[in-house]
């Protein structure tokens, strides 16, 4: 009961604010408050931040790729099936999550299925993965095709991928190289479980290999083979930049905290199938970092930004030193370019680090929405962990030279009309609207668009305070009552305590409304000072109320267009903080 009058609290509250932003609506470029307002011409979505893990359960292995809108996810689940997951951001908690396919009993390939792989390649999708009946020295690798062009849909097992020795074979998948096919893998020299090399042998299509297997890498470094024997090199990942591709893989045992993430370099136009044309870096790029937690960093995949622009390696880690193969989550982190070309990551981030989120995040655009007979745009998997109502923020064109009214729909349920003034010819339009979102997976529909005017994207302007940076005393924990994952808590009196909210963006400079989500269970009301860019702080009261019970409170703050970073301090009380809203 009180979680169900904590939600109804905040979903009233958040609605009174909505419904006057639905009837007329908040149009950026035509009703600013200032007189010659900056646009942020590279304005690729609102931003913010978030924090690894990427998932709550474990999800060692993780192999994720971004296509049409949304990111998939597999990684090894229990070494008992194919799970996938898929989710509009590369934060996975609120993923779908499907079982995709369970092998069959009395196979040999029934058992201890680990490290699936998940590409699209010409045109298909298909999973690679390893198997056995039980027995490891059985491991060969397998490969699943999905029966659509949906990798939430059905699959079918296509068999095993071998070469000629038919080895003991994990960790498989396919590298396209110059219209060629290749698959790379980590396999035993022989029948013994003495060292894990990584292989490589030419394919005639993507079920098929087609030439003897090559040797590509031992582990003979000093860092490769910490933990063993058996010595590593395994986890293979494909990563390729102006002409360059960059073979990964991880090293030393994944039972340790020091597996750790290495590198080969081939050359634009160089010969794959030539072990020579490989270069080995003879230090790791990713491992242990014990000042932050981060033990066993490895097996790792790559993707990128959903604009393109950016490229992220995804990997397992482990936050205990003593872990071993437990606990291993999924964590994200940028990839890193020299001028000379050449990838990095930096050190491996704690779970506490407030990162980035990926450009483009949060950004769902028209050509990923399914679109009705009736002419409605409906972008679903928006996740929400409890009801609330979120802003929206609509990116448009409207070149009627008149105001156009645009339907909202949440979840099958008209939610008003929002005004889209006109624009100026080649001009983005950007207006606010609100949203109600029940709990779990949500679907947002707006018209499409007409005669002269179409909506380009929306997004949801909303950072989680518990992905911000807690400094000074505060602190971010989970709580199911909130809308992310958790909370930030600034402690009573701590001048020094705050929580900052980096990479806030904003299309359009000007005065918005910055609305924080507060509770307050103290017994009597207090204040917190909101200031923006190092600016003077605002003081806004924070009226008494319950334990995760998040009242809203709200300020005008003016904006500059592009990044913005917000700081909450100066509690009078202890308070706890679920997320900060933008409007205009």
């Amino acid at each position: 009961m009180h979680r169900w009058r904590s939600k109804k609290a905040v979903a009233i509250c958040a609605a009174v604010v909505a419904i006057a932003l639905i009837g007329g609506g908040a149009a950026l470029m035509l009703q600013s408050n200032d007189r010659t307002p900056e646009i942020a011409a590279d304005y690729a979505g609102h931003g913010g931040t978030f924090k690894n893990a990427l998932a709550d359960i474990d999800t060692p292995d993780p192999s994720v790729v971004y296509k049409d809108g949304y990111y998939y996810m597999t990684f090894t689940h229990n070494g008992a099936d194919v799970m996938v997951m898929k989710s509009r951001t590369l934060d996975f908690r609120g993923a779908e999550r499907k079982v995709v396919w369970y092998p069959p009993v009395d196979t040999m390939y029934s058992a201890n299925l680990w490290a699936p792989e998940i590409q699209f390649i010409r045109g298909n999708w298909y999973i690679y993965f390893a198997a056995d009946n039980g027995l490891n020295d059985n491991h060969r690798m397998y490969a699943l095709e999905a029966d659509t062009d949906d990798p939430m849909g059905s699959w079918t097992f296509r068999g095993q991928i071998a070469d000629e020795t038919n080895k003991w074979a994990i960790d498989g998948l396919a590298l396209e190289l110059d219209d060629k096919l290749y698959f790379v893998w980590s396999g035993w020299e022989g029948d013994v479980n003495i060292a894990q090399n990584t292989y490589i042998a030419p394919m005639s299509d993507p079920l098929t290999i087609q030439g003897p297997r090559v040797l590509l890498s031992k582990p003979d470094l000093d860092w490769e083979r910490a933990g063993g024997p058996p010595y590593i090199n395994e986890g293979q990942a494909i990563l390729k930049k102006n002409g360059r591709t960059f073979l990964f893989y991880s090293g030393a045992g994944s039972w340790t905290p020091f597996y750790s993430v290495g590198m080969l370099t081939l050359e634009p136009g160089a010969d794959p199938l030539v072990p020579e044309n490989w270069k080995k870096s003879e230090q790791p790029l990713l491992a242990m970092n014990d000042e932050a937690g981060v033990y066993g960093p490895g097996h790792n995949s790559f993707t990128t930004s959903p604009d393109g622009s950016e490229d992220w390696i995804v990997y397992h880690a482990t936050s205990g030193i003593s872990d071993g193969w437990n606990n291993r989550k999924a964590r994200a982190q940028k990839v890193l370019w020299s001028e000379d070309g050449m990838p990095s990551f930096g050190p491996a981030l704690s779970l506490d680090t407030a990162i980035e989120a990926p450009s483009g995040s949060g950004v769902f655009r028209a050509e990923h929405a399914a679109v009705d007979g009736g002419g409605m745009l409906t972008f679903d998997g928006i996740p929400s962990s409890v009801e609330t109502t979120a802003p929206l923020l609509v990116h448009y064109v409207n070149e009627t030279g008149a105001s156009v009214a645009a339907a909202l729909s949440a979840n099958g349920a008209a939610a008003g009309e929002l005004g889209l003034p006109p624009t100026t010819p080649g001009a983005t339009g950007y207006a606010y609207a609100g949203v109600p979102l029940r709990e779990g997976a949500n679907a947002i529909g707006i018209a499409a668009g007409g005669d002269g005017w179409r909506v380009v994207a929306i997004e949801l302007p909303r950072y989680e305070a518990e992905n911000a940076s807690a400094e000074g005393g505060a602190v971010a924990e989970t709580n199911p009552f909130a809308t992310g994952w958790g909370v930030a808590k600034l402690p009573a009196g701590a001048e020094a305590a705050a929580i900052r909210i980096a990479n806030v963006r904003v299309p359009v400079s000007g005065t918005y409304r910055v609305t924080a989500y507060v509770a307050n269970a103290t017994g009597s009301a207090a204040s917190v000072r909101l200031r923006a860019n190092g600016g003077g702080a605002v003081a806004i009261d924070v009226p008494a109320g319950e334990r995760s019970r998040f009242a809203p409170v709200a300020a005008e703050l003016k904006l500059a267009a592009g990044v913005n970073e917000l700081v909450l301090e100066g509690a009078s009380a202890a308070l706890a903080v679920d997320a900060i809203d933008i409007t205009r």
